[in-house]
């Protein structure tokens, strides 16, 4: 898979040329600026991006608007941002009305390899990956609305929040130290919560639970 980064911080774009060049990942190249990235974008077609959300010239939301104009322009393009700090909008932005092939990280979490890659393997393959402090930010909104999110317990707001970072039955199961039946057994009680159908599509569920809560 081809990608192309948008990172103006010299250190954290050498560190994320590193990580996908020492992966499966091809990088076809890295830009310092939003228009810049809108340029290599055109220019190499790539399957993912992932880039910053503030970025030059306008050092703002410069990442941000970029990565919505691409998935306008490139539907088939995947997007990961990363960003400083907690944005429920920029999420929201970033979701709009087609949740997939896409994804919305802290930066801290790069320093997790695994994670990392992970979460770019997800929205190349047409998942969604929230980070867990915006999921938390997203439901604690959601449940002042609905009563059956609020009343979740602890424990099934943890599993919600590892299905918006995109991981299995299985992974959540490995995450939590609990059997992979108790999984599925919080999933049913959370598909109920937010009136959504039950289903073993794992991109489907994501993608369903990131939608409620960015509604």
């Amino acid at each position: 898979m081809r990608v192309v980064i948008g990172e103006d911080e010299a250190l954290l774009r050498e560190g994320l040329v590193l990580i996908l060049g020492q992966s499966e990942f091809e990088l076809a190249g890295a830009a310092e600026d939003a228009d810049a990235l809108m340029a290599l974008v055109e220019e190499a077609k790539p399957d993912v991006v992932v880039t910053d959300i503030r970025m030059p010239p306008g050092r703002t939301d410069d990442g941000l608007r970029a990565a919505i104009a691409i998935r306008r322009r490139w539907p088939h393009t995947a997007v990961l941002v990363l960003s400083q700090h907690v944005q429920r909008r920029y999420a929201h932005e970033l979701l709009g009305d087609r949740p997939a092939g896409v994804g919305y990280l802290l930066k801290q979490r790069v320093a997790d390899v695994d994670a990392f890659l992970r979460a770019v393997r997800t929205v190349a393959a047409g998942g969604a990956v929230i980070d867990h402090e915006v999921v938390e930010i997203m439901l604690d909104r959601s449940a002042r609305h609905d009563p059956g999110l609020a009343a979740l317990p602890a424990r099934q707001r943890e599993v919600l929040g590892l299905m918006a970072e995109g991981l299995s039955n299985a992974g959540i199961a490995h995450r939590l130290y609990v059997t992979e039946k108790a999984v599925v057994q919080h999933c049913s009680k959370i598909y109920a919560a937010l009136g959504l159908a039950p289903t073993t599509d794992e991109h489907r569920r994501v993608l369903a639970v990131v939608r409620h809560l960015a509604g």
